[in-house]
């Protein structure tokens, strides 16, 4: 038994075992995500049997803990993190370097066991991918309230003064909808307000169009009924982006939710003049697709004629999950940030929860 090596391999099997553990707090209580956490939670398990492999008891006749001069070595960085998510990606750090040695000092006692750890890092690389680009996504789409639609030909003010005001005055999300601009013209302004939403700490959904939403880093591209499927749109605009899509029936809701949509759009509940031609089911199609939403986790927007005369009627429904999407009632305002205001204060905390920024 070579002592140096089994106490290389003990070291950072405790080392990755507490980085996915604090890697598992997060996902499970800061981001709410049951996928990260199962996965995290296979990851240990992995670890945990690896460990057996390599031989508990010898692991722990080699540990020298007093012995251990590294200990007493402590660098600035460490002892600081601004947030929770700079605590979660300290450890995955740690857990990446630490699955590393094992993986290479592992081979001098399992060559199976290495290859394990292999694996496990490559896992690693998914998990991390999904922690820091895809989950705070969901969670914070889960958390928003109003999704603003901008569409320049319906706005009072103009479209950049409009979506700064709405931001302002507590909008989550920004959802551009343009279907006469060129595509150099949509890419340009995508890439403006993917800007400007950051700066606000909101999300920015592309209408229709998984290639534009790509290419300027939306949180999401949102799809209709006549657009491509939910499938292929994940093809083009990779793992990181959304996608949503919009539903108005029974059918179409299962249909939806069966393709995977990680947001359903429901409507329309009111009359609506962007979509003159679908017939309007109200609050009562909304009730319907909670419990359907609900049982496969995803969040609902309620979509179509929304406005601050009929948006207190959505309260019915009685769902947290629930957010509304919102065009002409604010965008052709002559004050669409008091607009705003007005249709936060009309739906209320009983359909999701939010603040306004400053």
């Amino acid at each position: 038994m070579n002592i140096a090596t089994y106490r290389i391999l003990d070291a950072n099997l405790n080392r990755a075992r507490e980085g996915l553990r604090v890697l598992e707090e997060y996902a499970r209580f800061a981001l709410n995500d049951a996928v990260a956490s199962e996965a995290i939670k296979i990851a240990r398990h992995v670890l945990a049997g690896v460990a057996g492999q390599l031989g508990r008891d010898d692991l722990l006749a080699c540990r020298d803990t007093p012995g251990d001069v590294g200990t007493s070595i402590t660098t600035t960085s460490e002892s600081s993190r601004a947030d929770a998510k700079a605590v979660a990606q300290a450890a995955s750090a740690r857990v990446g370097e630490a699955l590393r040695c094992i993986e290479e000092y592992g081979k001098l006692v399992s060559t199976d066991a290495a290859k394990r750890i292999e694996r496990l890092r490559y896992d690693l690389y998914s998990i991390e991918q999904n922690l820091f680009a895809i989950a705070p996504r969901r969670s914070r789409l889960r958390e928003a309230r109003l999704h603003v639609l901008l569409t320049e030909s319906l706005c009072r003010k103009p479209w950049l003064e409009t979506a700064e005001a709405v931001l302002q005055a507590g909008a989550d999300v920004i959802q551009l909808r343009e279907k006469s601009l060129s595509d150099s013209a949509l890419l340009s302004r995508s890439r403006t307000l993917r800007e400007l939403t950051r700066r606000f700490n909101a999300l920015l959904v592309i209408n229709d169009r998984p290639d534009v939403a790509r290419l300027c880093c939306a949180d999401a591209v949102h799809l209709g009924q006549d657009d491509m499927p939910i499938a292929e749109a994940r093809e083009i605009v990779g793992p990181t982006v959304l996608v949503g899509g919009s539903a108005h029936d029974r059918q179409e809701i299962e249909e939806m939710l069966s393709a995977g949509v990680d947001y359903l759009g429901v409507g329309p509940m009111f009359a609506s003049g962007t979509k003159p031609d679908l017939s309007v089911r109200g609050p009562e199609l909304l009730s319907l697709a909670i419990p359907l939403a609900s049982a496969a986790d995803v969040p609902l927007v309620a979509i179509g004629g929304i406005s601050t005369r009929n948006a207190a009627s959505l309260r019915s429904c009685g769902s947290a999950r629930v957010a509304v999407a919102v065009c002409a009632d604010i965008v052709a305002a002559d004050d669409p940030a008091d607009a705003t205001r007005r249709l936060l204060a009309a739906i209320g905390d009983e359909i999701g929860t939010a603040g306004n920024r400053s």
